[in-house]
């Protein structure tokens, strides 16, 4: 058991039946009354953030969360692939589950999963991932004002908005937490 004066980020709870991981949190003691705790907290198995208010002391049920790095093998139907790295067992979730992360990812990259209870519980990618231009439209000349962009392909088939001197065959950083071009790698 944890209270909700324990919160701190990261840490995942059971609330109704889900489980939710503390992303934001406040403790606020007014004046008069009791103390409260205010979070922002995600459910780890349908993606969803809601906000919620929790009596000072209030005790709830934590869970305990395994991380695991995982390699990603393949596609197979509605279904993708992971080989768990020491083990060597696999791990079959919905694309639906896994939601954009093909964007981000190809064949034999690592990604880190979450298991509750031996079960897949969230997919993250790495922060950052270099990924192979295959089309890139051409710039036009003279088009530079107010930060001018253009649309690329990458190899995963993935289209991202990068600078206008990007051309097919680069290889492009970006942030996988906000989809962003980041820089061009040698």
């Amino acid at each position: 058991m944890i209270t909700s004066n324990d919160f701190s980020r990261g840490i995942v709870i059971k609330l109704e039946g889900d489980i939710y991981a503390v992303l934001e949190y406040q403790h606020v003691k007014p004046a008069r009354g009791a103390s409260f705790v205010r979070t922002k907290l995600k459910s780890m198995t349908r993606g969803t953030i809601i906000d919620r208010t929790f009596r000072g002391g209030e005790k709830l049920e934590d869970v305990e969360v395994e991380k695991k790095t995982m390699q990603y093998l393949y596609a197979e139907g509605d279904s993708l692939v992971f080989m768990d790295n020491e083990t060597f067992e696999n791990y079959s979730v919905t694309k639906d589950f896994a939601g954009n992360i093909l964007d981000y990812i190809k064949e034999g990259d690592a990604v880190q999963i979450s298991l509750y209870e031996d079960r897949p519980i969230s997919i993250e990618p790495p922060l950052f991932v270099n990924l192979k231009v295959t089309y890139a439209e051409p710039g036009i000349k003279g088009d530079t004002a107010n930060n001018p962009s253009k649309k690329v392909t990458v190899e995963t088939g993935a289209v991202f908005n990068v600078p206008l001197f990007v051309t097919d065959s680069d290889t492009i950083k970006i942030d996988t937490r906000t989809g962003d071009y980041v820089e061009r790698v040698k």
